[in-house]
């Protein structure tokens, strides 16, 4: 079913039950624990509250987080608010999970310990959407590249052939720049 065709309390239960959503800004809640901040979404589903926190309590151990369950979102780096995002959207189970810029807000010692998550991900065959400027990531994990340009695509398809085989010259120039 396209999603145009579904009701806005549709779409919005799609969100809450098969979409996670991870933020270049982390968007947790600050008053609330690491803990509460992973079981939210479950809440969504109506999860019992205790269902929720045993639910949220297990997937921070996958991310190695269970030392944090209790500290405020502030009291993170950089890194550990991301690893806390990711873990929050992946506590709903999703179908798809959506990237927007999962490195754009770290300091580059932070960078690699986030991409080590996803690329943990990607290896399990989740559907990943990720907008990044990561390329030796994007060509190293991804099964598909689009590229945009002013919002439209220009290139589309295996990492190889947008990388090393584009028939676009702003394309090529981009990808030359970053190997110079």
């Amino acid at each position: 079913t396209s999603a145009a065709r579904l009701s806005g309390a549709q779409r919005a239960r799609a969100r809450a039950t098969q979409i996670g959503i991870v933020f270049q800004s982390f968007n947790l809640i600050n008053r609330l624990t690491v803990l509460e901040n992973v079981a939210l979404p479950l809440t969504y589903q109506g999860v019992s509250r205790v269902k929720r926190l045993e639910r949220a309590s297990e997937i921070l151990k996958t991310f190695h987080l269970q030392e944090r369950e209790y500290y405020m979102p502030w009291q993170l780096s950089g890194g550990q608010m991301q690893r806390v995002a990711i873990a929050r959207a992946m506590a709903m189970q999703p179908k798809v999970l959506l990237f927007d810029e999962p490195t754009s807000a770290l300091d580059p010692e932070m960078v690699d310990e986030v991409l080590a998550v996803i690329r943990k991900l990607a290896s399990t065959g989740i559907t990943m959407v990720i907008v990044t400027h990561e390329m030796s990531f994007a060509r190293d994990v991804a099964s598909r590249i689009i590229f945009l340009d002013g919002g439209k695509i220009i290139e589309d398809g295996t990492p190889e052939k947008v990388i090393k085989h584009s028939r676009h010259a702003k394309v090529r120039s981009f990808f030359e720049a970053l190997t110079n």
